[in-house]
């Protein structure tokens, strides 16, 4: 996605619409040196957090049963990943070792198209307001958990997207 591209403008369009005063939030985003600015979460979108090792092979699981996820970041040193969600996700979610960031939190989030030093886009977003299904996320990550445990030599098999499962 080109920074300069209509895609990525749909996505800031997006992005910046949860802002307190998304002209200002845009205005300062394009011109911060790092290229990150702070939004609230629970307006549009929840996050949840996972750590870097469950969260990329849950990425490649959700790669393989939808054609494209909602957003994804990923924090510098990808010790981190974060899902965006619908609002609301995160005060229902139960799990351990997730983290969630929802109504009353900020997330430090990357202009689209342009890279940054520290946290990045793995899936940007595409502006349409495209958001991860928790209930797919929670199969994939069941997947992804289940993809790294050891097991007695077992063939890995192909993941079930099915949400009846």
């Amino acid at each position: 996605m080109a920074g300069s591209g209509s895609g990525a403008r749909s996505a800031v369009e997006w992005l910046v619409s949860v802002a307190p005063d998304p002209e200002a939030c845009r205005w300062e985003w394009e011109r911060n040196p790092l290229g990150v600015a702070l939004l609230p979460a629970g307006r549009l979108w929840d996050v949840l957090i996972l750590p870097g090792d469950l969260g990329y092979p849950t990425l490649d699981v959700l790669t393989r049963c939808v054609d494209r996820p909602g957003p994804v970041l990923a924090d510098f040193g990808d010790s981190r990943m974060g899902f965006f969600v619908p609002a609301g996700t995160v005060a229902r979610w139960i799990g351990t070792g997730v983290r969630g960031a929802g109504r009353g939190t900020w997330i430090v989030v990357p202009y689209p198209g342009r890279s940054t030093g520290g946290v990045r886009w793995l899936v940007p977003p595409d502006g349409s307001g495209t958001l991860t299904d928790p209930a797919l996320l929670e199969l994939a990550m069941h997947e992804a958990a289940a993809q790294l445990a050891p097991r007695d030599g077992d063939a890995r098999d192909a993941p079930d997207c099915s949400p009846d499962s």
